[in-house]
């Protein structure tokens, strides 16, 4: 059994704080980015997925590459994280990309059946997944905050 004092250790994990350190301010910069190109701010980019840069990518590479500095490149725990953040990044830029292309067709397809007749107006949600280069950015970030606060 378990006591309480085990259960909060979690915030005291370095290594946790500074994957999400690195997913909040790939977050942030995603807010920023979109205030600098659409010249409008949307919280709601704060909590969302998909854009520049990956989130998701950020998270995972902090987090491995903290543990590859603190277990050792070498460790088990290492391969198991770095394991991990590529299947994120792969999905990220993979098969969730696809879904997001898949959903912008199926909203042009629904545009035009409402043209013609009355159609349900909830549409997909496109910006799911993240380019290539979302996913890389994503990466270097979280790379670059580990890097600097382990």
């Amino acid at each position: 059994m378990h006591n309480l004092g085990e259960m909060v250790a979690v915030f005291q994990n370095r290594i946790f704080w500074i994957g999400s350190l690195a997913w909040l301010v790939a977050q942030i910069l995603k807010v920023t980015i979109d205030l600098l190109s659409k010249r409008k701010i949307d919280f709601r980019r704060l909590v969302s997925a998909g854009g520049m840069p990956s989130s998701h990518s950020a998270f995972v590479v902090a987090l491995s590459t903290s543990v590859g500095f603190t277990q050792g490149f070498d460790s088990a725990l290492f391969a198991v994280s770095a394991t991990f953040a590529g299947i994120i990044m792969y999905d990220a830029a993979g098969v969730r990309r696809a879904v997001g292309i898949q959903a912008g067709i199926l909203n042009e397809i629904l545009e035009d059946a409402q043209k013609h007749r009355p159609v349900g107006e909830q549409k997909l949600k496109e910006l799911i997944g993240h380019t290539p280069v979302e996913v890389f950015a994503g990466a270097v970030l979280g790379f670059l905050i580990s890097w600097f606060l382990i």
